[in-house]
């Protein structure tokens, strides 16, 4: 098992005949006695939207794990472009209501991997941290409790802490799950407007929308890759009833 960081672009994924900013070769990964991902080998392009789809139990979540650092991979290779870690924003659900925070104290936690958390943030923190915040257009929320907020709200809030990590490989669990149409659209279009901020975006997903909406898609079937590439070749009628037939069958 290897896992490479590299700062020049590997070659380019025909998906989108961009630069990968990953490349999977053979990856496999789980949780002990649990194999979950089985020989993954595809390409994830850099300054893109890529989402990860598939039924529950397919492997997304696994498959952020290991790009986020915080699961290896068992065999296989992994080889990622740039320096800085990578930005993990977690499903919002995973955020108790109940934390006494503020929206600005929520987004000065992205810089506690470079400062610490027991260390006061300086002036360029606070200017990326107030960059964030304005990215996401919740400058005028900055002082609201995180309970207070409606999910979209809430949702902006996470993407503004991943962003104040200023890393170029933003991931995000689920970022659209249990909002109304309007707020779920409005996040697909931020995490496609920061890829303008040369930030490469990669979001497990349940919505077919916002999938169809990234520029690259990777289709998860029982832990194996069932299509890779572009959403209008890889989410066809026809991948899509067999993927979630296979999880239907598995779950009976």
């Amino acid at each position: 098992m290897k896992i490479m960081f590299n700062k020049s672009r590997v070659s380019s994924p025909a998906s989108t005949g961009r630069g990968a900013h990953v490349r999977l070769t053979g990856l496999c990964a789980g949780y002990p006695g649990r194999p979950v991902l089985r020989q993954l080998t595809a390409d994830i392009p850099a300054l893109a939207v890529t989402a990860l789809v598939g039924p529950n139990g397919s492997g997304k979540s696994t498959l952020l794990g290991v790009l986020a650092g915080v699961i290896r991979p068992t065999s296989g290779d992994l080889r990622r472009d740039g320096e800085r870690p990578p930005a993990f924003v977690p499903q919002r659900g995973a955020v108790a209501d109940a934390l006494p925070l503020t929206v600005r104290q929520a987004v000065e936690m992205g810089r506690w991997g470079e400062r610490g958390p027991w260390r006061g943030l300086n002036r360029r923190d606070r200017l990326i941290v107030d960059s964030a915040l304005d990215r996401l257009g919740i400058g005028d929320l900055a002082g609201r409790q995180l309970g207070e907020l409606s999910g979209g709200q809430r949702q902006r809030a996470l993407i503004a802490q991943g962003l104040a990590q200023r890393s170029d490989l933003l991931l995000l669990d689920e970022p659209t799950t249990g909002l109304d149409p309007q707020a779920g659209g409005r996040i697909t279009a931020i995490l496609t407007e920061l890829v303008a901020d040369g930030v490469t975006v990669v979001h497990a997903t349940h919505d077919l929308a916002a999938a169809r909406s990234a520029e690259a898609c990777l289709l998860l079937r029982e832990g194996t890759l069932a299509g890779h590439g572009r959403p209008d070749r890889v989410l066809t009628t026809s991948a899509l009833a067999e993927v979630w037939a296979v999880a239907g069958h598995a779950g009976t």
